[in-house]
């Protein structure tokens, strides 16, 4: 049977699957718009976009604006009209500028993490451009949701879950992650569907809730739509696609991968992340890294003290130095076994 239709506002995607946004240079153009092609919703990360530039070193922000703006063109371009996203977080220094880039570029929704994008309504506010929070624990639902409602008079368009086994910075400790891994993460979603039921009615209109993080096949999409969600966010799946725009080692490595190299790290952001524990990882584990520039990317960044430098690591991995890299991944990696197209991908899970 086939998976209704996901409805934001007057945006309507005939497949409930967003790709979820990876950066460095992992999900730009030809991926998002392959996905949103297929009637999905592709999402270009915002995280370093510029960094194949030729002046990104000297002159970063001014070469992420620049690709950012290129990048939405071309995905909309190839999407036929379909629904292009931009992921955008909250810790990243600039946010604002790329919050405004995103909204001139014609990009159709802005998705935010990494944080609490306290003050995104304001930054968007006469745009047509559908909004949404990335939430964690119901406590960060309830307070996002609260805030946008008390100080800009508005809700969320969707609301974004990512669950313990998302790929990438998580929103849990370590050890919350081994607790949910044992009980299970399903009562904390049916507890921010109660959250965000409250402003539907406040509002008068549906918020549709997303959960992404661990979600691999449709046997898993079913799950979660049974719970009460309105769609699903899937990332680690779709850079085994021909149209990802990452290096074909990256993928390879992907393939690769086996369940016991799937680690929790350390990232320079502050944050645990999951990520394939390769030569790199483990040699900041002994040592840190010896970095000779900054590219002020993060707001909580301070280069006399972090492990190694989280935009040089992962450029490397999106040109290809896999073994010299940070491989971002989600808990599922392990379980990917050959490269496929988009349009393969998004029949096998939704139709």
């Amino acid at each position: 049977m086939k998976l209704k239709e996901l409805r934001i506002g007057d945006l309507v995607a005939r497949r409930p699957v967003i790709q979820g946004g990876m950066g460095v240079g992992v999900s730009l153009s030809s991926l998002a718009g392959a996905v949103a092609r297929e009637g999905g919703i592709g999402v270009i990360s915002a995280a370093q976009p510029g960094f194949m530039e030729p002046d990104f070193a000297t002159d970063t922000m001014e070469a992420n604006l620049r690709a950012l703006k290129n990048y939405i063109r071309e995905a909309k371009e190839l999407s036929s009209g379909g629904i292009i996203g931009v992921n955008i977080m909250c810790a990243m220094n600039h946010y604002e500028d790329f919050v405004r880039c995103t909204v001139e570029s014609g990009a159709d929704i802005i998705i935010s993490g990494a944080g609490l994008p306290a003050d995104l309504p304001k930054y968007v506010e006469g745009s047509n451009v559908k909004i949404a929070p990335i939430v964690s624990p119901p406590k960060a639902a309830k307070v996002i949701l609260k805030r946008w409602d008390t100080h800009y008079h508005r809700t969320a368009d969707f609301i974004v879950i990512e669950g313990p086994k998302a790929g990438g910075h998580l929103g849990y400790s370590p050890e919350e992650v081994g607790y949910y891994d044992e009980v299970g993460y399903d009562e904390k979603i049916k507890e921010i569907i109660d959250i965000v039921r409250e402003y539907e009615a406040k509002y008068s209109r549906k918020i549709p809730v997303i959960f992404g993080g661990g979600v691999f096949d449709r046997k898993d999409i079913d799950h979660y739509m049974e719970l009460g969600c309105d769609g699903v966010q899937m990332a680690t799946r779709f850079v085994t696609t021909y149209e990802c725009d990452v290096a074909e080692s990256f993928k390879q490595a992907y393939l690769a991968a086996k369940k016991e190299d799937v680690a929790i790290v350390k990232s320079p952001v502050g944050m645990p992340g999951r990520a394939i524990r390769n030569d790199f990882i483990k040699a900041r584990e002994k040592e840190r890294e010896h970095i000779t520039k900054c590219y002020g990317c993060l707001k909580k960044c301070d280069i006399n003290s972090i492990p190694y430098c989280i935009t040089a690591a992962l450029v490397r991995a999106a040109k290809g130095d896999v073994d010299n890299a940070l491989l971002f991944c989600g808990e599922n990696v392990w379980r990917l076994d050959r490269m496929m197209s988009v349009k393969e991908l998004m029949e096998e899970l939704c139709d």
